[in-house]
């Protein structure tokens, strides 16, 4: 997943956010009107602190007499302003607490719902600490986004248009020397913040690369403990946020570089324009009040300029986050349905794989021309050598990929022509590693058929005969089973599976050497299990035990992605020089006839 350039994605960063915003549009022209009222409340009031401070230097005459009256008339204009500056930021606070968190969920959820449907060779070769790192960034980048719009760029708008209009109003050569300043600052502050775009978008890089790296090597704790990785991975830890360290100090520092230039414009800005307001004064054309009035619009402008030089910085930031996922939503999926894909109807079980080829790559090809059918309800083995393409015919099988050339039938139907979740509701797989969720043991083997009862996930489990070792569990069928299902042993989890298989009650069966995590013991409790699962069901299973294998209908030789030979174990045993045979006398030691 790492990238080849640094462009950033605006336009389709803004679709995606526009696209989630869109349902909440009157919010939006809510929030907007009330910052508006907001800032320009703020350009108002300075005019009535002018009005206060000419009436205090004579500069509007007043009689003494009313003097104090008028003084105290124009502080009560201002508080009455400043009230109602307060009511239109409660209210923005309000609506935007709603509005945000809406979004940014959906936001979320989207991102979600796209990524599983991403192929099994994406997740293959994507971290994932890393893909849960980047669907939050989405969304925090939105919230990100519209704070420097709503809280900066807009109130600066705002700011600047007013101020310069007041100003006008005064003396036009002060507005416009105030526009040639604004243009110069954000000028100067955008093509600085496009320049360190660069080195934002490696620093959202690396962090996700650290979030990685870390995850990675959590998750394979216990590896890490059996062969003593701690100083190993410590050092590969080390290394990357080492370099993360290096790019958070060099992007800082270059920030800080950034504000000392926005520090010195500020300075001489404020030299200039009172320098110039001074002659103004001495001709008669400002009075005291609009040395006030000038004052305090340099104020507010420098305080949301300031902001502002940072809110560029932050949007390229936010926009450079949330580039990282927006480009997995732009990635389209590998395997997808095709338009006006049928479900899936299953009547016999049948399955026929049709000069099928496929490679994971160019330079590896797997399966290279194969033809095999199963037989309604048959069982069959596949066997063969490692490499040999045993693993990668269930898993087109599942359509977790497509196909190079050729087809698969279940039924007379295509499965390329079928919704992936009708085949899969019809398929169910107990792998070799079951890897279960962090939940309840309940939860775990209700996930074969979500609506059942308790009861009925009893039975399975007793049918599976997980129910013995599950009551002796402090909780039960509430006990939590750790992350992948870690505080499981291997001949529990794969019971647990076993279950769920049960509990799905598909026609067609798939068991990836289901029984390699048992003990002999539980192996003996478990082949009853599976004779059961399987009565009635397509099965085919890949497996090395030979208890398994020799129930078979029919084993099936896999050599070289084809089909090179298959018969039931006498017949296999009988032929002279083939690979079963010799996989047999490797594995029975030529004891078992």
């Amino acid at each position: 997943m790492r990238r080849t350039t640094h462009h950033i994605h605006t336009k389709e960063i803004l679709q995606v956010y526009w696209k989630h915003m869109r349902p909440y549009l009157w919010v939006v022209c809510i929030i907007l009107a009330l910052v508006v009222a907001a800032k320009s409340l703020d350009v108002v009031a300075p005019l009535f602190y002018k009005r206060f401070f000419d009436l205090l230097s004579g500069e509007i005459p007043a009689v003494s007499e009313e003097l104090p009256a008028l003084l105290r008339g124009t502080i009560l204009i201002v508080l009455i302003l400043h009230l109602f500056n307060w009511i239109a930021w409660r209210l923005f606070a309000l609506f935007s607490n709603w509005f945000q968190p809406r979004v940014m969920a959906d936001l979320r959820q989207t991102a979600f719902s796209y990524l599983h449907h991403h192929s099994y060779r994406f997740f293959s070769n994507s971290f994932s600490g890393s893909l849960v790192r980047r669907v939050n960034r989405l969304a925090d980048s939105f919230e990100a986004l519209v704070d420097q719009m709503v809280f900066n760029i807009i109130p600066l708008f705002v700011i600047v248009v007013g101020n310069l209009i007041v100003l006008w109003t005064r003396s036009s050569m002060l507005a416009l020397i105030l526009l040639g300043w604004v243009v110069l600052y954000i000028v100067i502050n955008v093509l600085f913040a496009t320049w360190k775009t660069k080195y934002d978008f490696s620093r959202a890089e690396l962090d996700s690369e650290t979030t990685g790296v870390l995850a990675d090597s959590l998750t394979n704790a216990v590896t890490v403990k059996l062969f003593t990785g701690h100083a190993f991975e410590s050092g590969l830890f080390k290394n990357v946020t080492e370099r993360l360290r290096r790019m958070h100090t060099f992007t800082w520092n270059i920030g800080e570089a950034m504000e000392a230039v926005q520090a010195l414009l500020m300075t001489l800005i404020e030299f200039v324009i009172m320098y110039y307001a001074i002659g103004l004064w001495y001709e008669g054309v400002l009075t005291v009040g609009d040395f006030v009035l000038i004052q305090t619009y340099l104020m507010g402008l420098f305080m949301v300029l300031w902001n502002v030089g940072r809110a560029i910085r932050k949007l390229y930031e936010a926009l450079a986050n949330a580039d990282e996922m927006i480009e997995i939503l732009n990635t389209p999926h590998e395997v997808k349905d095709v338009r006006n894909a049928k479900e899936l109807q299953v009547q016999t079980g049948r399955i026929e794989f049709q000069n099928v080829y496929f490679s994971f790559n160019k330079t590896r090809r797997i399966l290279k021309d194969m033809n095999l059918v199963i037989k309604p309800k048959e069982k069959i083995a596949l066997v063969g050598p490692s490499g040999a393409g045993k693993s990668t015919i269930t898993k087109l099988l599942f359509r977790f990929f497509d196909v190079e050339r050729g087809k698969i039938l279940v039924g007379n139907q295509n499965i390329a022509k079928v919704t992936q979740d009708s085949l899969r509701e019809n398929i169910a797989l107990v792998p070799q590693e079951p890897i279960l969720f962090h939940r309840t043991i309940m939860d775990n083997i209700r996930y074969g058929r979500r609506g059942a009862t308790d009861e009925e996930v009893i039975e399975a489990a007793k049918r599976a005969h997980a129910h013995e070792f599950i009551e002796g569990l402090q909780e039960g069928y509430e006990t939590f089973v750790g992350e992948r299902g870690v505080k499981l042993s291997g001949g529990e989890r794969q019971r647990v599976a076993i279950a769920r298989a049960i509990l799905k009650n598909a026609p067609i069966l798939v068991l990836d050497e289901a029984t390699s995590s048992l003990d002999s013991e539980s192996e003996a409790l478990i082949q009853e299990a599976l004779e059961e699962l399987m009565k009635d069901k397509t099965t085919i299973v890949i497996a090395h035990r030979l208890s398994t294998i020799m129930k078979m209908d029919r084993i099936i030789v896999i050599e070289d992605g084809k089909v090179t030979d298959s018969g039931t174990h006498k017949q296999l045993l009988k032929k002279k020089d083939n690979i079963y045979k010799k996989l047999w006398e490797i594995q029975a030691g030529g004891f078992i006839k």
